[in-house]
């Protein structure tokens, strides 16, 4: 393993083909692990505005931790993975606390805050401080496994060890930060997932996955999610303008976001199936409108939603005791799973 010239390469190609993005340019351990964060699942042309519009709103952490929670969430919006949103915000209010609001320099110390793995501590602090460790996310694990033809499977937890030895050995220790940096972005640029720039490639003379025609085999991943579908019938309800909505509960994908009366099934409902469900007689109720069938993508979900919106007559009563009804410039406010926000958009606002 020709450490000194893999790395050298690396960080040669990192400086002319970089993207120009706005932490790149920073010491600032807050502004580092807000954009780590915002990124975790997320792609960087999604994640740019995020960052800028909590860096104009919170702009150092002290301002982070004395925001509202359901701000926060509020902010948010839109890019998934809301636990993220919750430590987030958690972990500001404890940098305050506990570290007097500043980021701890060490790796092990990093990772003692919510919300912070191994791969954001390891990016924290070199980026910021300049210590000496590697980072392992997608783009690393697929660049060591091509180029050293390492082909134990990442989706086992015991392969974390065998590649983070090997990403330490590598790591540049002069120049951690710009190393951990141009891996990544080498990752993400050129040796891609699919068609990576294999042609072009300053390391392909030492490459494994170059010299066996194994690109698409590596790196070795055999677990595979499993996709459940789920259709969700949203019963919308208005009353002199306003509409009935509840905050959900600490559990689940959207905990502590805002969506409408919901009844779920594992399989396709059609009007008679949602209105049974309802249990409210017909003759107290005014079926407004339904809506068109929206798909949302998650993870681990295919979800299938229409939305019932219905007007309740003779002071029937809401069937959900945590329903409230809220006003449209109120609802506008209020942090929401983006199927909701989009189907408001197009029916409601």
């Amino acid at each position: 393993m020709n450490n000194k010239f893999f790395a050298k390469s690396l960080i040669g190609w990192y400086s002319t083909y970089k993207r120009d993005l706005p932490w790149r340019s920073t010491r600032d351990p807050y502004k580092i692990w807000l954009s780590e964060i915002i990124l975790q699942q997320t792609r960087v042309i999604q994640g740019l505005p995020y960052y800028g519009k909590f860096i104009h709103k919170y702009p150092n952490v002290k301002a982070l931790a004395r925001a509202e929670n359901e701000e926060v969430l509020k902010l948010w919006e839109g890019l998934g993975y809301y636990s993220r949103a919750k430590n987030l915000h958690q972990c500001a209010k404890e940098v305050v606390d506990k570290h007097n609001g500043v980021f701890p320099e060490t790796y092990k110390e990093l990772l003692t805050l919510p919300g912070i793995g191994p791969y954001s501590a390891a990016a924290i602090s070199s980026f910021a401080y300049k210590e000496a460790v590697a980072v392992l996310d997608g783009n690393v694990y697929r660049v060591i496994s091509r180029v050293f033809g390492v082909k134990d499977d990442i989706a086992q937890s015991k392969t974390a060890k065998i590649f983070t030895e090997i990403a330490n050995q590598l790591l540049d220790v002069n120049e951690p930060d710009t190393y951990n940096q141009a891996i990544m972005e080498f990752g993400a640029l050129h040796c891609k997932p699919r068609n990576p720039l294999c042609d072009s490639c300053r390391v392909s003379n030492m490459c494994y996955a170059y010299e066996h025609k194994a690109q698409h085999q590596l790196p070795v991943k055999s677990k595979k999610v499993k996709v459940t579908i789920k259709h969700f019938g949203y019963i919308v309800f208005e009353k002199d303008h306003l509409f009935a909505m509840r905050k959900r509960d600490d559990t689940g994908i959207w905990k502590g976001l805002y969506d409408f009366h919901l009844i779920s099934s594992d399989n396709r409902m059609d009007e008679q199936g949602v209105l049974a469900a309802l249990k409210l007689e017909k003759k107290k109720i005014i079926i407004e409108d339904i809506s068109k069938e929206y798909k949302h993508i998650l993870t681990h979900q295919r979800i299938y939603a229409t939305f019932y919106r219905i007007r309740l007559l003779q002071n029937t009563s809401l069937l959900d005791d945590d329903l409230k009804y809220y006003s449209l410039d109120e609802i506008e406010e209020l942090p929401k799973p983006v199927l909701i926000s989009k189907y408001l958009q197009e029916n409601i606002f």
